[in-house]
């Protein structure tokens, strides 16, 4: 005889509206609602490669440091932590979890993309990149081109509100649903039934309420709480209005990051952090390099108007494009004459003040974005490093496609095992750090980091710095990068290295706050470059 399983009740509507504890309150965990316990791992280690592109909905742009951010997100969190991984307790019995178990659905229902997006966010909750995350649902269920840009469009838009759809999970039901994928089905269905922009619902209610149920179903390990998942998505389509006012009431679902990091934006900003919130909570445009070796910007724009697309010039060589597509569909990109690549990380090559014949180094260069632009600047003897051998690959492709050669090498940036003793002219020195400042195209950052990461990564970023400058002839250039928006890990590792080290600091943009507007629109990058005084 088997036991029972217990299934999730919904919350009586007169607690919901008014006694009822809500997450924020005592009891609750203010960091956020998916503090995953991550794998241990070092700071630096490897999480995987990057999904395939999928020609639509179309996948998030990657910042050329992104991948390497996102991937670093679990490294500094350590098995200790696993007890946080959400704020509400579930009692539930918790069998073992069959995630790579493939549903008996239609490839191109909404069941099967709610079904991969819900695998994907509990992936996130156990510690993992939402872009790896991604990559191996798309492997366990074979997902077609078409279900993978379905399944990626549900992830991206359940985790960039994450908060307010915990919050209001935890005014309809009386603990947390279990297992973790059972939660993300509903945080999926939920970012397709509630939009906090206004904008129009991708799928008619009825819809998404009859594929959520149909997907619950479909799944052993909860199909006893397809009910559930219909009685809870039901009543949040009565109730929108009230529920919604009632989340709205904690900072988790307002601004949908962790309390730390709303705190620590305030901190540092506190005339902008408002506006810097909610710029992390926009959807990122997808913004092209043009390849000047090949074309110009005039040339290409009359390009894309041939081809019926419209686009906006963001920076030197930077084009928006006004209604995003799939690479495939970018005309001359397989021909390398555009890359893309954030209008802030274009101004990388140009502040290296490049000249032909220069031997220059780009550490910790993987996926390739700004290898490639430093060859279509100049003809200079390139090298480019990264910790992770795989990941090179993308920089290998990338400078195939782009026409382009450099000395591709695997080493940490902080070691010197694989230096030849040369020094080099010029080094671009875009280090590890938290990615605070690219979370419109990660938002799975503010969940996978803690507050102590960013020390962590400061230190390690601070021994690269000194390693690199070494390796840096007398009259050289360094180019020190970082996705950061907290200081720690911009302008006071900026200061003190230049205080260590004797540096000279040259004009640089500094801080640039994300943000977005009419002629520009970029990510939150710091850029500090610095001068080596001759023998």
């Amino acid at each position: 005889m088997t036991e029972k399983r217990p299934t999730l009740t919904l919350k009586p509507k007169a607690k919901a509206a008014g006694a009822a504890k809500r997450p924020g309150q005592s009891g609750a965990r203010p960091g956020g609602p998916v503090r995953p316990g991550a794998k241990p791992a070092g700071p630096r280690a490897a999480q995987g490669q990057a999904p395939k592109q999928a020609p639509k909905p179309v996948p998030e742009q990657a910042a050329p440091q992104a991948r390497r951010a996102v991937e670093q997100g679990a490294a500094a969190s350590g098995a200790g932590h696993q007890s946080e991984a959400r704020l509400r307790h579930s009692h539930e019995v918790k069998n073992p979890v069959q995630l790579d178990y493939r549903p008996e659905l239609k490839p191109d229902a909404l069941a099967f993309a709610l079904l991969g997006a819900a695998r994907s966010l509990a992936r996130v909750r156990a510690g993992t990149a939402l872009p790896q995350a991604l990559a191996e649902t798309f492997d366990a269920y074979d997902a077609t081109p078409q279900a993978r840009g379905a399944i990626q469009d549900i992830a991206y838009r359940a985790m960039r509100q994450l908060g307010r759809s915990e919050v209001l999970l935890g005014l309809m039901t009386s603990k947390a649903p279990e297992p973790p994928m059972l939660a993300g089905l509903l945080h999926a269905a939920l970012a397709l039934l509630d939009q906090p922009d206004g904008a129009p619902a991708p799928y008619e209610a009825f819809t998404v309420v009859d594929q959520a149920v149909g997907a619950a179903a479909a799944h052993p390990d909860f199909a006893h709480a397809k009910a559930m998942v219909n009685a809870v998505l039901r009543r949040f389509l009565r109730e929108r209005d009230a529920l919604v006012a009632e989340a709205l009431r904690e900072s988790l679902a307002q601004w949908n990051y962790p309390q730390w990091w709303i705190d620590a934006v305030r901190t540092a900003y506190p005339r902008e952090w408002q506006a810097i919130l909610k710029e992390g909570n926009r959807q990122p445009p997808l913004t092209l390099r043009v390849n000047r070796r090949k074309t110009d910007v005039d040339a290409y724009l009359a390009l894309l108007a041939a081809a019926g697309m419209q686009a906006q010039q963001v920076g030197p060589s930077a084009l928006r494009l006004a209604h995003a597509v799939g690479v495939g569909q970018i005309p001359g990109f397989a021909e390398g004459l555009v890359s893309v690549q954030d209008a802030g990380a274009q101004l990388a090559a140009p502040l290296l003040d490049l000249e032909d014949g220069m031997r220059v180094l780009d550490a910790c260069a993987a996926p390739g974005g700004k290898s490639g632009h430093i060859l279509e600047c100049a003809n200079v003897d390139l090298t480019s490093l990264d910790v992770d051998a795989r990941r090179l690959l993308r920089v290998e492709q990338n400078l195939q496609r782009l026409g382009m050669s450099a000395t591709v090498m695997t080493g940490a940036a902080e070691d010197s095992d694989w230096w030849d003793g040369r020094q080099y002219d010029r080094i671009l020195a875009d280090v590890p750090c938290t990615a605070s400042g690219i979370v419109r195209r990660h938002p799975d950052i503010r969940w996978l980091r803690r507050k102590s990461d960013t020390h962590q990564l400061a230190t390690l970023s601070g021994k690269i710095l000194d390693n690199l400058w070494r390796m840096l002839r007398p009259d050289g250039k360094l180019l020190f990068v970082t996705c950061s928006l907290w200081p720690q890990e911009s302008e006071a590792q900026a200061a003190a290295f230049a205080a260590r080290n004797n540096a000279v600091r040259l004009d640089a943009p500094g801080q640039l706050l994300p943000e977005s507007g009419a002629g520009q629109d970029h990510d939150g990058l710091f850029y500090a470059l610095f001068h080596k005084a001759g023998a």
